[in-house]
C-alpha cells in the first residue's frame, strides 16, 4: 500500500509540476525549441529545476543497498548507446519538434483533451505498438544458439 500511495503521490505532484510550469503547453515547448526565432528559455530553467530536484534522491539510490517499498532497484539492462537508442532519439526529437508534446506532458494534457492531444497519444501509443512488435520479432528470429537480447519493460 505503502509503494501505491508514493506512485500516485509522486505522479500527481509531477502532473501539477508539468502543469503549473507549463510543460503541458506545447506553444511554449516550441517556444523553447525556436532558437532561431522568438526563443523561450523558461523551460530550460524548468528543466535545470527538475534536476537539482533529482540530484540529492539520485545520489542516495546510487548508494542504498535496495530502494524503500521494493526488494531490489530495477535498472535498465541497456548501458550503452547504440544505433537503435540514437534512431529512437531522434524519432522522439522530430515528434516532440513537430508537435511540441512530450509523452509525460500530453499525458497531463488528457485531463482536459483537445484533438491535438488525443491525436498525439494515439501515435504515440501504436509507435509504441510497433516498436514492441519489432522487438518480439527481433526476438523470435534468433537461433537457439544466440541469446534473447535485454527487452524493456
Amino acid at each position: 500500500m505503502k509503494r501505491l500511495a508514493s506512485a500516485v503521490l509522486a505522479g500527481a505532484l509531477f502532473g501539477i509540476g508539468l502543469g503549473w510550469s507549463g510543460m503541458t503547453d506545447p506553444n511554449k515547448v516550441l517556444g523553447f525549441l525556436d532558437v532561431a526565432g522568438p526563443w523561450d528559455p523558461r523551460l530550460g530553467l524548468v528543466m535545470a529545476a527538475a534536476l537539482a530536484v533529482h540530484v540529492g534522491p539520485a545520489q542516495w539510490a546510487l548508494r542504498a543497498r535496495k530502494p524503500l517499498w521494493a526488494s531490489a532497484f530495477a535498472l535498465s539492462p541497456y548501458t550503452t548507446i547504440d544505433a537503435r537508442l540514437l534512431a529512437g532519439s531522434v524519432i522522439f526529437g522530430l515528434g516532440w519538434g513537430m508537435a511540441g508534446f512530450c509523452p509525460g506532458p500530453v499525458l497531463v494534457d488528457l485531463v482536459a483533451p483537445s484533438a491535438g492531444v488525443v491525436t498525439f497519444v494515439m501515435a504515440m501509443l501504436a509507435g509504441m505498438f510497433v516498436a514492441r512488435a519489432g522487438l518480439r520479432a527481433q526476438a523470435s528470429s534468433h537461433s537457439a544458439g544466440h541469446p534473447e537480447p535485454p527487452r524493456r519493460a
